[in-house]
């Protein structure tokens, strides 16, 4: 019987590593998606606004944002805003993805 109880203590061991395993590699994936459709977004928003006078004076408002994580909102960022969602409107970018990708122009 003693044998018995091992082989299930290591069964269950190792059914457990395998589930954790899993779980983390399901968290990465799910992590790493996420980052790839936000950077594409920001690529594909500082590639079309390189050279959009509303964006690129948007720049130090956006600074701004980052900075404060959103708590200071320029009137010439929110303008940018505005303009590039009328500009993009299936464009699925949140503001922090918008400000960041205004700085990176």
């Amino acid at each position: 019987m003693s044998r018995f109880r091992l082989m299930s203590a290591a069964v269950l061991l190792i059914a457990a590593t395998g589930a954790q395993a899993s779980s983390f590699v399901v968290t990465t994936d799910t992590i790493v998606r996420a980052l790839d459709a936000s950077s594409n977004a920001t690529s594909k928003i500082s590639s079309s606004f390189h050279d959009d006078k509303i964006v690129l004076a948007a720049r130090d408002d956006a600074a701004s944002f980052v900075a404060s994580k959103g708590e200071i909102r320029g009137a010439h960022l929110e303008g940018a805003f505005q303009h590039i969602r009328e500009v993009s409107p299936g464009l699925n970018a949140s503001d922090a993805q918008l400000a960041q990708a205004i700085l990176a122009i």
